[in-house]
């Protein structure tokens, strides 16, 4: 990280980063060189960041297990298996401990309405998830959606979480009620059964117009088995 720079940017701007620490303000070059770059998944609105499924801690157990939506993952297959797009997640998975991640993140994000975190790949420690929380701090004007199956990860209170960003956590069986302890969740199912049901599969497996996911006001949503 470079010295302060008082000169450039915004006074909001200068707020939020000296907020965190940052001062300076990165270009998008600099900032793709260093985290690898945005993921691009046709079916989400304004863009994602995807890391390598095999990287996966608790989705890598469950994968092997039926009737878990894990199990036959969609990013071990098709185009998750080009040789650009496995050196792509790994440049990304290598990229998170850089101690300008945080704010290369921002700089790529800042500007968008909605963001994913990871369309493949998920949480690979408390550390990492605490970046996160920084990157979603120093883009207030964005939502965030992270799913995960990664429990162990997750703050014991959900107050210390972003306002921006929604954490989904994953029910680990398909079919299953979400649980008490945690306010957001998407479940896998055979059918319909109360939560919001993902339109995707009835509009050319594209969101569309619905951000359920990033809906604080939405508890559950659902996601048929496929």
């Amino acid at each position: 990280m470079g010295p302060p720079i008082k000169n450039q940017g915004t006074s909001n701007q200068i707020d939020r980063l000296q907020a965190v620490g940052y001062y300076r303000i990165m270009n998008k070059k600099e900032a793709k060189k260093i985290t690898g770059g945005l993921s691009a998944p046709g079916k989400m609105p304004e863009g994602s960041y995807n890391l390598p499924a095999a990287a996966c801690q608790t989705g890598a157990k469950l994968r092997q297990i039926p009737g878990t939506p894990c199990y036959g993952c969609y990013a071990f297959k098709g185009r998750y298996n080009f040789p650009n797009v496995k050196d792509a997640l790994t440049r990304r998975l290598e990229s998170i401990t850089h101690p300008d991640w945080v704010e290369a993140m921002a700089t790529l994000v800042k500007g968008k309405k909605h963001f994913r975190w990871h369309d493949s790949g998920d949480i690979q420690s408390v550390e990492h998830l605490k970046k996160i929380f920084e990157v979603c701090k120093l883009t207030p004007d964005t939502l965030h959606w992270l799913p995960t199956q990664e429990r162990k990860f997750l703050p014991l209170s959900q107050d210390s979480i972003p306002k921006n960003l929604i954490i989904r956590l994953s029910n680990a069986k398909n079919d299953t009620k979400p649980g008490k302890s945690w306010d957001h969740w998407s479940t896998v199912v055979s059918a319909p059964s109360g939560g919001h049901l993902c339109p995707a599969p009835e509009q050319g497996n594209t969101c569309g117009d619905c951000r359920a996911c990033w809906s604080r006001d939405v508890k559950e949503v659902q996601y048929r088995i496929h």
